[in-house]
């Protein structure tokens, strides 16, 4: 069941046929796959925003060889521990991609938590929800996302960029943020063969205005890759896809295993209950 409401008027939906109208008559259809569109033409900055389909497919692959999934099984262990108690809870993924993550965090949760997640890109929420079957997908803008003020539990954000003032706007009191962010050590041995001084990534992040930090996790593992389509597609779902010269990448492929670092950062942030003076 979707718990989006309009973009344009910010009222419920209901149910007619195969469409969602709202309170004000605007109309949206259900995708044959069973996400929404929500995303209003004069919110797209180009045709097609988001990840594009070779971006997508990439990415797809590369998470579906298991090569992230430590940091992942990290992740739904603490939104789990942090949701433990809660009835019915409501999580969003925010930026889901082709939802390997929210799956996942699905799978993780009592069958009475409720998961939606959006992202710019129709091509990944098209595959997401014909995958997964038991998650609200939608096209959305992170920007501006169609959920009621207050009404989730949690907000999973995995390198995605995001407003604080949607944060604050969704995120019930009392509830969290996870945050997902590459720590300093992360792909540094790819980083290695584009830039003659690698610089680090940035180990922590200050918590978003009405927010405060209650932890932070750390993970760290060496991958160890034996397939030359595998370090590729990793590879093209990074922004270093643009650094390689054809040359580069050839003689980064030509090699038959590669360790690579992975490391993660896992931020837990605590929206801040109203003052009572």
């Amino acid at each position: 069941m979707h718990a989006f409401i309009c973009p344009l008027c910010h009222t419920s939906f209901l149910t007619k046929n195969n469409t969602k109208i709202c309170q004000n008559n605007h109309h949206f259809d259900i995708a044959k796959e069973g996400y929404l569109n929500l995303l209003p033409v004069q919110a797209k900055s180009s045709k097609n925003p988001g990840d594009n389909k070779k971006m997508m497919q990439a990415r797809r692959a590369f998470l579906n060889s298991e090569g992230y999934r430590p940091m992942a099984d990290k992740l739904c262990e603490l939104v789990t521990k942090k949701l433990l108690g809660k009835s019915a809870p409501h999580i969003l993924d925010l930026g889901c991609g082709e939802g390997y993550y929210t799956n996942l965090l699905a799978n993780s949760l009592s069958p009475e938590a409720h998961v939606s997640a959006l992202d710019i890109s129709k091509v990944a929420i098209r595959y997401a929800a014909k995958r997964y079957k038991t998650i609200s997908f939608c096209v959305a803008s992170a920007y501006a996302v169609p959920l009621v003020d207050s009404s989730l539990d949690a907000i999973i954000r995995i390198y995605a960029p995001s407003l604080e003032s949607e944060l604050q706007r969704l995120i019930k009191p009392g509830a969290y943020l996870f945050t997902v962010t590459p720590a300093p050590r992360h792909l540094f041995q790819l980083r290695e063969k584009i830039y003659t001084h690698v610089n680090e990534h940035i180990s922590s992040h200050n918590a978003p205005l009405g927010f405060h930090k209650v932890d932070s996790v750390n993970v760290n593992y060496i991958l160890s890759i034996d397939n030359a389509q595998i370090l590729h597609d990793l590879i093209q779902m990074t922004p270093f896809a643009w650094k390689f010269n054809p040359q580069k990448m050839q003689d980064l492929l030509n090699a038959r295993k590669w360790k690579i670092e992975c490391d993660f950062n896992i931020e837990i942030y605590q929206k801040s209950a109203p003052s009572l003076t």
